[in-house]
C-alpha cells in the first residue's frame, strides 16, 4: 500500500463511523500514507483527528478509490459531492447495506466502476468477511485492489453476482447478531441452571468463540467436529437432541431466520 497506485491518487472515505475507522486503522497499519487519505465526515472522532489524514478538506482531483461508508439513508445528500468522479477511472467502493449497483449507476453515471461489499461487524477486531461484486466497468485490477483494501479487516470472497449479495446479508452480515444472540441465550441457560449471572455470560462468551476459533482453524468441518464433542448417550446428545430437532429445533429456526433476513434485504433494496 505504500508506494501503489492507492497511495499515489488518494483513496478518499466518505462517512467513518466504526466500519471505516477500523478499516482505516488496517490500512494505515499496512502502510498506507496518512497524507494518502481523505476522509469527509461530518462528526470525526478524537482517534480520527489523530491521524494525520486530510478531514473534511478539498478532495484530491482523481483518486483511485472512492468508499463509501454513510448510512443508506444519507447517501441521497452525501453522494452527489461526489458526482464528479463519475464515469471516470475512480472506483466507487461501496459498503452500505442495501444500497444496489444500479442505484449508483444512476447517481453518478453507468461508466463509473462500482464495486459493491458487504462487510459484517467483526471486522471492527480485524476478524470479518467481506462479500464483494463488481459491475460491467469495474476491471480485474480494480476488483483486485478493492479486496486489498477490505482484507485488512479479514477474509474477503468474491461473489458471481450482485445477485448473491441478498443472501450474503442474511447469513454473514446480519449473522453475528444471530451468534450474540446466541451467546445471550446460552448465558440466560446457565443462569436457570442455578449459576451467577456473570459468570454464566463468561461461560457463554468463552464457549462461543473458542468454538468459532477452533471452526477456523482445525481441519475437519463443523459436522466432524460436533461428533468429536459428543460421546455416546452423554450430556452433548442430550443437548444436541432437543437443538437438532427438525421440527422444532435449530435447523428450521436459522432456515427461517436466514430467509426473513434475506426477504428484508430484497425489500430494502427494492425501495
Amino acid at each position: 500500500m505504500k508506494d501503489g497506485e492507492l497511495a499515489q491518487r488518494g483513496l478518499v472515505l466518505l462517512g467513518c463511523g466504526k466500519m471505516g475507522s477500523a478499516m482505516l486503522e488496517g490500512w494505515l497499519g499496512r502502510g498506507l500514507p496518512p497524507a494518502s487519505v481523505w476522509v469527509n465526515d461530518p462528526h470525526p472522532s478524537e482517534w480520527l483527528q489523530a491521524q494525520g489524514v486530510h478531514l473534511n478538506e478539498v478532495l484530491p482531483e482523481s483518486p483511485a478509490i472512492v468508499l463509501i461508508a454513510v448510512k443508506p439513508q444519507m447517501m441521497a445528500d452525501a453522494l452527489p459531492v461526489l458526482a464528479s468522479y463519475g464515469n471516470a477511472d475512480t472506483v466507487f467502493l461501496s459498503v452500505a447495506a442495501g444500497v444496489t449497483i444500479a442505484t449508483y449507476e444512476r447517481m453518478l453515471g453507468d461508466k463509473t466502476p462500482i464495486i459493491r461489499a458487504m462487510p459484517n461487524t467483526p471486522a471492527a477486531v480485524g476478524q470479518g468477511i467481506t462479500a464483494i461484486a463488481g459491475n460491467a466497468n469495474a476491471s480485474a485490477t480494480d476488483v483486485a485492489m478493492a479486496e486489498e483494501l477490505l482484507s485488512a479487516v479479514g477474509e474477503v470472497v468474491r461473489l458471481e453476482g450482485e445477485g448473491q449479495m441478498d443472501a450474503v446479508t442474511g447469513v454473514s452480515g446480519s449473522g453475528p447478531a444471530y451468534v450474540f444472540h446466541m451467546i445471550e441465550c446460552l448465558a440466560k441457560a446457565g443462569e436457570a441452571e442455578g449459576l451467577a449471572p456473570e459468570l454464566a455470560m463468561q461461560l457463554a462468551k468463552a464457549t462461543v468463540a473458542g468454538a468459532g476459533a477452533l471452526a477456523m482453524q482445525a481441519a475437519e468441518d463443523p459436522a466432524q467436529l460436533r461428533k468429536n464433542v459428543t460421546s455416546p448417550n452423554g450430556t452433548t446428545q442430550a443437548g444436541l437432541e432437543v437443538l437438532m430437532d427438525e421440527d422444532k429445533g435449530l435447523p428450521p429456526l436459522i432456515r427461517a431466520t436466514v430467509a426473513a433476513a434475506v426477504r428484508r434485504s430484497e425489500e430494502l433494496a427494492n425501495g
